[in-house]
């Protein structure tokens, strides 16, 4: 069976990237399309497999691919098939289910709809913000993504959704239905380590606006309590510039063994953004560490309240606060939130899509 994976783009590793890997896993000889490839920026663990990527690969773009959003539907509708497939199998938030590959059949694992069209907030994560972007720039062209999302999900014979949060989102912007299959963690990287001080909390991600950081930075700031920040990103500079207390502390770098102890060690996860899913969460409750989250999106499917984790409703540093002062009257199973955690393992995710491509006639071992 001839397999080609289409994937948004690689020029960051991050969650979407760490699904691909189990993909290939699964298909280790699938063809990659990406609308643009950086091998540094992804440690060169898909090099053996690109076979294309789009006219908008080139440095400038790899860099700041946010500020040619308007171009990639254009990109998505250039590529150059380069073989005959059984099976097109994109893993998207966005571009990928419209690239122009095609066979008899596309499954899309669908981490987000179009952000950039459906939630335009997702632009203030853009470089620039003239005056008057959000009226003038952003409103139109996100109408004209939504209309090229919407004729894009066409090409999908069926949706697999990352979380119920997206499966509704699916619903709602394209009128289709879909599977849930979560993604998967690193069971055999994130497990619980022996019992270390447990005197910080944690945040962890990519350092982007819809994250929050800044929430957890607010927060700290009037708790006076460490918090370690782990991750890069563009809001780097400007949420170091909000700190107002010696307690918190940003770790730029931190690989899968050291980001386990960061995990195991903490109090709590701070989590304030509205993720799609929310794999930050999961691998540290795979290491036993509760999560105190903002109750919307993905969070909602990982976090049992008052069980695994906190949930708060307001997404405000006051109710951040609130939520800390709460959790430390609380009492957390750590083993069994570890246990809890199990259901998001590589080996589940493998087994349910096993299930869902056998209904379509397509089997992997």
């Amino acid at each position: 069976m001839r397999v080609a994976i289409l994937h948004d783009y690689l020029n960051q590793f991050g969650g979407a990237e760490r699904v691909l890997q189990v993909l290939l896993e699964i298909f280790p000889d699938a063809d990659l399309y990406t609308l643009v490839y950086d091998k540094e920026k992804t440690r060169g663990l898909f090099e053996k497999n690109i076979k294309g990527t789009s006219f908008l690969d080139a440095p400038a773009v790899r860099r700041y691919h946010r500020l040619f959003i308007p171009f990639m539907p254009l990109a998505a509708a250039s590529f150059k098939q380069k073989g005959e497939y059984d099976l097109v199998l994109s893993s998207t938030a966005g571009y990928a289910k419209g690239f122009n590959i095609g066979a008899p059949y596309h499954i899309s694992y669908c981490h987000s709809p179009l952000r950039y069209a459906w939630e335009i907030d997702y632009m203030k994560d853009l470089p620039f913000a003239p005056s008057g972007f959000k009226t003038l720039i952003a409103k139109p062209i996100a109408r004209a993504l939504q209309h090229w999302d919407q004729k894009a999900s066409a090409n999908v014979n069926f949706f697999i959704a990352n979380s119920g949060y997206i499966a509704e989102k699916i619903r709602a912007y394209y009128g289709r239905e879909s599977a849930i299959v979560y993604p998967p963690i690193e069971t055999d990287i994130f497990y619980p380590e022996p019992e270390g001080k447990r005197d910080y909390y944690l945040m962890a991600g990519r350092l982007l606006y819809y994250k929050r950081f800044d929430l957890g930075i607010e927060a700290f700031n009037r708790l006076k309590k460490p918090l370690k920040i782990v991750g890069r990103g563009p809001e780097l500079q400007k949420l170091k510039k909000l700190v107002r207390t010696p307690y918190i502390e940003f770790i730029e770098g931190a690989d899968d063994n050291a980001l386990r102890l960061l995990y195991s060690n903490a109090k709590a996860l701070i989590f304030p953004q509205v993720e799609d899913f929310g794999l930050v969460a999961a691998e540290a409750q795979a290491c036993g560490a509760p999560v105190i989250a903002f109750d919307r999106g993905g969070a909602r499917e990982i976090v049992a309240n008052q069980k695994s984790g906190l949930l708060f409703d307001r997404q405000t540093p006051e109710a951040v606060v609130a939520a800390v002062h709460s959790f430390e009257g609380m009492s957390f199973d750590r083993r069994a939130i570890a246990k809890s955690a199990v259901r998001f393992s590589k080996a589940n995710f493998k087994n349910n899509l096993a299930g869902i491509f056998a209904e379509f006639g397509f089997k992997f071992s």
